[in-house]
């Protein structure tokens, strides 16, 4: 019989991903409804996501001896510990971060465009496309407040969307679990 360790764990702890996708749901949540909070409450709020979230990964990692997930959860408390430690700090490297990828992003962009030029028509939507990212880096450096606001959306976005995936494989998992004690 063929057995996955990692399917196994992953389902045997369903839970364990139940936990983590309310949390990043109720972390999108706050992010958006509560925008007076300040930044710095967001990113220790992130910040304790992010512990909470590696604490998750190594659990189900060790349970099913799946060490890449370990280490993803080790880099999760760090992040999360740093935050702590270094909340300013990291608000304002995480912004400046994106500022400047999406500069060197906008500008790779319209030389690629030009590049694409000889091989096929209408380039000019990914120089648009290159000119909004060089336009969003520079507006991010220009006026960081409305930037880590616009910052704090995305992240809760991204974690809203991300603890519903969870959620939903929580749940499916748990399903699967019966099963798979049947062929064992």
């Amino acid at each position: 019989m063929i057995t996955f360790p990692i399917l196994d764990a992953f389902a045997k702890n369903w839970w364990v991903l139940l936990i983590r996708g309310i949390l990043a749901v109720l972390f999108g949540i706050m992010a958006f409804t509560l925008p007076g909070l300040t930044l710095v409450t967001l990113v220790l709020l992130y910040g304790f996501y992010s512990f909470a979230d590696g604490l998750a990964a190594i659990w189900v990692g060790l349970q099913g001896r799946a060490w890449w997930f370990v280490l993803l959860g080790i880099l999760g408390m760090i992040v999360g510990i740093f935050t702590f430690v270094y909340p300013g700090i990291t608000a304002v490297a995480l912004l400046y971060l994106i500022a400047v990828w999406a500069l060197f992003r906008g500008v790779f962009e319209i030389a690629t465009a030009i590049q694409l030029r000889k091989e096929i028509n209408n380039e000019w939507m990914l120089v648009i496309a290159g000119i909004l990212s060089i336009i969003f880096g520079a507006a991010l450096v220009a006026n960081p407040a409305a930037g880590a606001l616009a910052v704090v959306w995305i992240i809760g976005a991204y974690a809203f969307v991300f603890g519903l995936m969870m959620i939903v494989l929580a749940f499916r998992l748990r399903g699967l679990s019966g099963h798979l004690e049947k062929f064992a």
